[in-house]
């Protein structure tokens, strides 16, 4: 009767500490930006993720997330990354992880960045 308590209470800690959207869909997104013309910098909370064409990782948020574009001789073009639910976090809610859902909120992997690629033009100065 104990083993038997204590393989549910092992089971039951270990459905509810899950985090299925972070464990299986990751933290960050990768996210290609495209801009006309390109060699612009994409740069994301301060930093500098890459120059257009490419693709960047970003780190998923539940707060708004904005990336800015700037080339010489051009204006700085901000962009808003827009965000869809991430259904894999639906496991946690059906399964009660309480815990769970609490990881996924604080690793933003509630949501999911869509769409993943963005075609910007910069207007000259």
């Amino acid at each position: 009767m104990k083993n038997k308590l204590s393989a549910a209470l092992f089971l039951g800690i270990s459905l509810s500490a899950t985090s299925c959207a972070t464990i299986l869909t990751g933290t960050k997104d990768s996210i290609t930006f495209n801009s006309t013309p390109e060699g612009a910098k994409v740069i994301h909370k301060g930093i500098e993720k890459c120059t257009t064409p490419c693709t960047a990782e970003i780190p998923r948020s539940l707060s708004r997330q904005m990336v800015t574009l700037q080339r010489e001789g051009f204006n700085n073009k901000e962009v808003k990354l827009t965000k869809t639910f991430n259904a894999v976090s639906l496991v946690n809610i059906l399964l009660g992880g309480v815990i769970g859902v609490g990881i996924d909120a604080a690793t933003g992997s509630l949501t999911k960045y869509s769409p993943n690629a963005y075609k910007i033009e910069l207007e000259a100065k």
